[in-house]
């Protein structure tokens, strides 16, 4: 899966491990999961463009200013994919944000989209799509198809946990979509839920279970 990149940071291994216990709090859940998210987003922009602007002054010198030479879209799948926006919109302030609402409907398993505000023409040439939780595949599918048909150049989505199965799926099906993650579990169990994971992440960040 040359476009997978499963993050090595024993940091971020240290945070997965914390992130899995049952008995954290709503409050414990989001800061982890905002933790998690500011590392991953670190990798994901590593090799993000950058422009020339216009002579700045140091207290000391004179020098050339940088800018991302990009235009992006920060696109948080509703609900849990908003705990990984902060993360995201603090490093790169000046994307747009733009929601997505899908859930999975759970008799089925399958994507159900009941949110979608994305303008007619597509105006930007990046998006960093945010989901904590990839199990099927199916909700990040159904997301990557509806970014491709709005004419997007180049995708990356970022996920906390994904399950080994649904990881294959996504990085066979979208070879062009780059898949930042901080742990692949091997098992997906009949209800469609990655165990050990983390849980059902928009109850546990919620507090709604």
């Amino acid at each position: 899966m040359l476009n997978v990149f499963v993050s090595k940071h024993p940091i971020l291994q240290q945070k997965i491990s914390e992130l899995r216990r049952a008995s954290n709090t709503p409050r414990q859940v989001r800061e982890l999961t905002d933790t998690i998210g500011r590392l991953l987003m670190y990798e994901a922009t590593l090799t993000l463009p950058l422009a020339p602007t216009t002579l700045e002054q140091s207290p000391v010198g004179s020098y050339e200013g940088q800018k991302i030479a990009v235009r992006q879209a920060l696109i948080p799948i509703l609900r849990s994919g908003l705990s990984l926006l902060n993360a995201a919109s603090d490093l790169l302030h000046d994307a747009e944000i733009r929601h997505l609402g899908l859930f999975r409907e759970e008799s089925t398993l399958q994507p159900v989209e009941y949110y979608n505000k994305l303008p007619r023409q597509c105006n930007v040439d990046e998006c960093i799509v945010l989901d904590p939780m990839i199990a099927t595949g199916g909700t990040a599918e159904a997301a990557i198809e509806i970014l491709q048909g709005w004419g997007v150049p180049k995708i990356k989505f970022v996920a906390v946990c994904v399950s080994r199965k649904g990881i294959e799926m996504l990085a066979k099906k979208f070879p062009d979509v780059e898949f930042y993650v901080a742990v692949v579990d091997e098992v997906l169990d009949k209800r469609g839920f990655v165990v050990p994971g983390i849980g059902d992440c928009g109850d546990r960040l919620n507090n709604t279970a």
